[in-house]
């Protein structure tokens, strides 16, 4: 992902206290390499999940816990995978042309 020179980047990560984490810049140095690292690595995890829940909800063996942790990881793949959307779209509002540069 490539940001306009002096656009804030939201990157795939918090603060420790939650609060949102920014990189502003040209979108090619090591930073940035490394939040896509990350958006990338959160996507596929993102996917694989979807295929571990649609194997644990066909079981109807599946106990509450099970099904509870599962609604825990998708919540967090979910926030994951939201802060990358809201940063590309970001990324996609910044560009004069409106169609990104991935």
């Amino acid at each position: 992902m490539r940001t306009s020179s002096g656009e804030a980047r939201l990157l795939p990560w918090t603060t420790m206290s939650g609060k949102p984490c920014y990189l502003v810049g040209d979108g090619v140095g090591r930073v940035s390499r490394m939040a896509d690292r990350v958006e990338s690595a959160q996507l596929s995890m993102a996917g694989e999940l979807l295929g571990h829940a649609a194997d644990l909800l066909a079981d109807h063996r599946a106990t509450g816990v099970q099904v509870h942790y599962l609604a825990c990881r998708l919540a967090e793949s979910l926030r994951d995978v939201r802060r990358v959307a809201e940063s590309r779209g970001q990324m996609l509002e910044g560009d004069p042309k409106g169609v990104g540069t991935g």
